[in-house]
């Protein structure tokens, strides 16, 4: 059996491999990319809007374009993420909600429409019996995300209508999945806990807490320090949405177009995530970290930290990828919004954990590490959302094993709104690859194989 295995393994890498060469030739954009670095356009959304990047027309007739960076924006339906960060913390209030509802229906809620929605939101976060008993069954399940997508692909078992693509019917099921999630991977930790040694502590969920709130008091067992149920609002408010061309959310676009149901988009979307080149990040930044704080006995020493980031980059510390995690992105260049704002709430959180000298290590590295990559020629490079979020997870008493799970908490906001947009649209989505060769091969009869 092993022989055989090794020979297909070996025949794999001999006939998939693509050359550059092949690619110029064929004009493939591999991963959706423009040569530019730039995503292909391959659709349209009112939802999100992220920044980083302007193109710049230089020649009309060859429609050739300058990549200019420019500091990193992010909108929900126009509205500036920034902004909304801005009044929710002037106003001393939740958001999550109002941008779940403004994702959902496209709009700002008025005063008495946010009150429904977030009182909906209270009366739905529950779990039935039947829901209860498929996260019981993920109990032996280590990998929180591999449990959250087996929890929320069986939950089709549960809705009477769970194959409509009715809009009235996927909107019902999109706001009972926003209240379900913090509830839902609160319980598949708790679970796994128990499958430690751990009593079993599966907490009802509190209908007049806010979402930040109640993911703190199911995982902690107490109603959560209000300042620091805020912050964690703002990070969800963070995660919620990135736009259409995200893996995630595209992977979500692509399975919803298909016409398969609320719960398979979802689990797709999860799927996604679970990926390290994607959902994973804010894990490695802390185990990256981890190391450097071992290594590096001057925590104030540039020189003692840029040579441990050579190493990083060298591929002879860490994970030996030569990667240093929490820097660089897809779409934004100069800045991150996100992870200009965490940073600020991190800095202050630290001061009352008494973590500052940890949060100073994070921000030198940041500063050296964005010298470091943006003078080897490359694309501009700086820290993105998962480089302090992950830290400040640390601090509001957050397992590791759970940073990936936040992270799809907040953005099946983002990814029910998609849906519901793929599903108007109707189109299913189908890129087309283009074969290596166009020569047709004779068939051999297999006696005749040698």
């Amino acid at each position: 059996m092993d022989s055989i295995i090794k020979k297909i393994e070996k025949q794999t890498m001999l006939n998939d491999y693509l050359t550059p060469a092949i690619i110029r030739e064929k004009d493939v954009k591999l991963g959706l990319r423009n040569p530019d670095g730039t995503g292909v356009v391959a659709g349209i959304t009112t939802k999100g809007r992220v920044d980083g990047y302007q193109k710049i027309l230089k020649d009309p007739v060859k429609r050739t374009y300058e990549v200019r960076p420019v500091p990193g924006k992010l909108f929900y339906c126009g509205y500036d993420v920034e902004d909304i960060v801005a009044a929710v913390e002037k106003q001393k209030r939740f958001g999550f909600e109002e941008v779940a509802y403004l994702l959902l229906a496209g709009e700002l809620p008025k005063q008495a429409d946010l009150r429904k929605f977030i009182k909906e939101l209270g009366k739905r976060r529950a779990l039935s019996k039947v829901e209860r008993q498929i996260i019981m069954s993920e109990v032996q399940n280590d990998n929180q995300m591999f449990a959250l997508h087996s929890v929320i692909s069986h939950l089709n078992r549960c809705d009477e209508e769970a194959d409509s693509t009715a809009i009235d019917v996927v909107c019902r099921q999109s706001i009972n999945l926003i209240a379900k999630f913090p509830t839902i991977v609160a319980a598949n930790y708790n679970v796994l806990r128990y499958s430690k040694g751990f009593d079993l502590r599966i907490i009802r969920p509190r209908q007049e807490l806010s979402t930040a709130e109640n993911f703190l008091y199911l995982l902690h067992g107490d109603v959560p320090d209000p300042e620091e149920a805020h912050l964690f609002d703002i990070a969800l408010i963070l995660h919620a949405e990135h736009g259409g061309g995200n893996n995630s959310t595209f992977s979500v676009r692509s399975v919803s177009s298909s016409g398969a149901n609320t719960y398979m988009a979802i689990a797709a979307g999860i799927a996604s995530l679970s990926g390290h080149l994607h959902g994973g990040a804010n894990e490695s930044v802390k185990l990256m970290m981890k190391e450097l704080k071992k290594s590096v006995r001057d925590w104030e020493s540039d020189r003692e930290i840029k040579a441990y980031l050579h190493k990083i980059i060298e591929g002879k510390v860490g994970d030996m990828s030569g990667k240093i995690y929490g820097f660089g992105h897809a779409v934004y260049t100069i800045s991150d919004p996100r992870a200009i704002i965490l940073r600020e709430y991190a800095r202050k959180l630290s001061v009352k954990k008494e973590m500052h000298d940890e949060f100073l290590l994070y921000e030198k590295v940041e500063k050296l590490a964005t010298e470091m990559l943006n003078g080897r020629g490359m694309k501009i490079m700086s820290a993105n959302v998962d480089y302090y979020s992950g830290f400040i997870y640390e601090m509001l008493g957050i397992p590791r094993e759970l940073y990936t799970p936040i992270f799809a908490m907040a953005r099946v906001v983002g990814w029910c709104a998609h849906r519901i947009e793929q599903i108007m649209q109707g189109k299913i989505i189908r890129p087309a690859y283009i074969q290596v060769s166009s020569d047709v091969k004779q068939y051999q009869n297999l006696r005749d194989r040698k």
